[in-house]
């Protein structure tokens, strides 16, 4: 059976005919009640009643879906790795691929939901499931409440899924459940389990499928960054839609005819980059090739916007201090090479540094080098002659006793990812409040460890994927307190790296900083805030530092 075909299929529920114990017509029974003699009447289907010829097999798109959330789950992976792998081991075609796609991520970012109704339907916590069991359940829950998949089909072949990953024994419970939520609707489940409830905040995280102390930081955030908080229904709603996978070519590298004519269309916010809705990338032979890439426009954006900040001086060295896996450094070492400067690229995990080396290799390898180091100690790695390429000028010039060298630095901080939930939906479930506190010293660290390496003149982008108020602003403030830099009209400069009017009227995201002097040639200084629900990006923020 094809995972089409078991999607779609209904099962037997055992309501064969003459079920019930009343004879009829021309039925023959012996004293036991038992049927003789059938002759010419309706045939029953035992294949699809007898225990020994029930399913005892996933189909291929749910085993994938299984596999992904139960890696999520157990081995903290990312399912934007995961998934991609499973669907090749187990050789979906396009439209199961697609399929499994929506299971895997619809079940991951309405799981707060799922659990909230599967705790009413299962007679024990379910802290105490198997945890291979409490997956089976949520994406059965999905299957009935979030997707167009018939009731009986979802029921059925998620037994069967039971039987094949986990065993027979918790088949029965799994359809028993599974029967209970789907004697509701999603709506009408949402009304049972908000009735009760006052508390806003509460209800939008029941409703949205988000932790509550996310939805009121990112109700703050919106605040802190000049939105309304009002918009916080629609930021959530932004959260949960599925994304639409953006392209880049990379500058004089790259084109994006191939992706074009596969039906991709050009950004309506970034110049050199297109959407993509029709299936798998990795089709496409520059996306092989490494030309072009995958990659939020908003991650675009910040980059060309540090690219395109005014510099005085020589413009032959740029920095990406944390690189890792890889992306924005493509984009930035394109950039440079246009110039004829040089990208040095430093992160600190080795595994990811190797990302990094891929994402850069269809760069002329002179043109850049790949360390790995902790970015906080980034002078002593640039000191390690041992690390720097040959073939690259760095590796023979002094870096001079100060080690400030760099003319354009970026800082893509880690962060909560708070502004990435869209596309990582299992970081909701993953993050805590006290990761905000562990992240700030970290994030101020490295702010700081650029400065260190910039060139007086020379400009810093700080960038979080979180627009969390103590991530984005006060880290900021950190760095401004050394005295060492001043804030750039960030805004300005953002506007004029996206395509014309792009970022006009409404979708400005700028912030003006009324209490901060603005930098010299600068009419204010501002920060960039960006939103899903406004941008069609990930939550990025911005801000732009010249070194003083």
């Amino acid at each position: 059976m094809s995972a089409q075909q078991g999607r779609g299929r209904g099962g037997n529920a055992g309501s064969g005919p003459g079920r019930g114990g009343q004879a009829r017509p021309g039925e023959r029974r012996n004293a036991k009640g038992r049927q003789r003699h059938r002759g010419a009447g309706p045939q029953r289907d035992f294949s699809r009643t007898a225990p020994s010829q029930r399913r005892r097999t996933g189909d291929p798109a749910r085993l994938v879906a299984f596999e992904t959330l139960q890696a999520v789950q157990t081995e903290d992976a990312y399912a934007n790795l995961v998934l991609p792998r499973a669907i090749r081991r187990h050789r979906l075609d396009q439209r199961d691929a697609a399929w499994a796609t929506e299971l895997t991520y619809g079940t991951l970012r309405e799981q707060g939901l799922y659990d909230a109704i599967l705790s009413r339907c299962v007679d024990r916590p379910l802290a105490r499931l198997d945890a291979k069991v409490l997956t089976v359940l949520r994406l059965g829950a999905h299957q009935l409440l979030g997707m167009r998949t018939a009731a009986h089909a979802a029921i059925n072949e998620t037994v069967g899924l039971t039987r094949a990953v986990v065993g027979a024994g918790p088949a029965g419970m799994v359809n028993a459940v599974l029967r209970r939520v789907s004697e509701r609707t999603r709506e009408q489940w949402l009304t049972e389990l908000t009735a009760d409830l006052t508390d806003e905040t509460r209800r939008l995280a029941l409703e949205r499928s988000h932790p509550v102390w996310i939805v009121r930081a990112l109700r703050q955030a919106l605040a802190a960054h000049g939105r309304v908080p009002t918009e916080i229904e629609q930021l959530l709603a932004a959260d949960n839609a599925a994304p639409v996978v953006h392209l880049v070519a990379l500058p004089g590298l790259g084109s994006l005819e191939e992706a074009e004519r596969s039906g991709a269309e050009a950004s309506t916010l970034v110049p050199g980059a297109a959407t993509y809705r029709h299936g798998d990338i990795g089709r496409l032979e520059t996306v092989r090739e490494g030309t072009v890439r995958a990659q939020d426009v908003g991650s675009q954006l910040v980059a060309r916007a540090l690219a395109a900040a005014p510099l005085e001086g020589e413009d032959g060295r740029w920095l990406d201090l944390c690189a890792g896996p890889g992306g924005k450094a493509a984009l930035l070492g394109a950039l440079a090479q246009q110039r004829g400067a040089e990208l040095v690229a430093n992160e600190s995990a080795p595994h990811r540094a190797e990302l990094v080396r891929t994402s850069l290799r269809p760069l002329d390898p002179a043109r850049y080098a790949v360390l790995t180091g902790d970015g906080r100690r980034i002078r002593e790695t640039l000191a390690d002659a041992e690390q720097l390429p040959e073939q690259t000028s760095l590796a023979v010039e002094a870096f001079g006793e100060s080690g400030e060298i760099f003319d354009r630095v970026l800082v893509d901080a880690p962060c909560t990812g708070l502004g990435a939930l869209r596309r990582r939906p299992e970081a909701r479930w993953r993050k805590q409040p006290a990761d905000v506190a562990e992240l700030l010293e970290l994030q101020t660290q490295l702010g700081r460890a650029a400065i260190e390496v910039t060139r007086p003149g020379g400009v810093i982008a700080y960038v979080t994927c979180s627009p969390h108020a103590a991530e984005t602003q006060n880290v900021l403030a950190d760095l401004l307190e050394t005295g060492q830099v001043q804030l750039l009209d960030t805004a300005a400069i953002t506007r004029d790296a996206a395509l014309p009017h792009a970022l006009d009227g409404e979708k400005d995201p700028g912030l003006t900083a009324p209490d901060l002097a603005p930098a010299e040639g600068q009419d204010r200084a501002s920060t960039v805030q960006l939103w899903p629900h406004v941008h069609g990006t990930d939550a990025m923020f911005l801000a732009l530092l010249r070194r003083i």
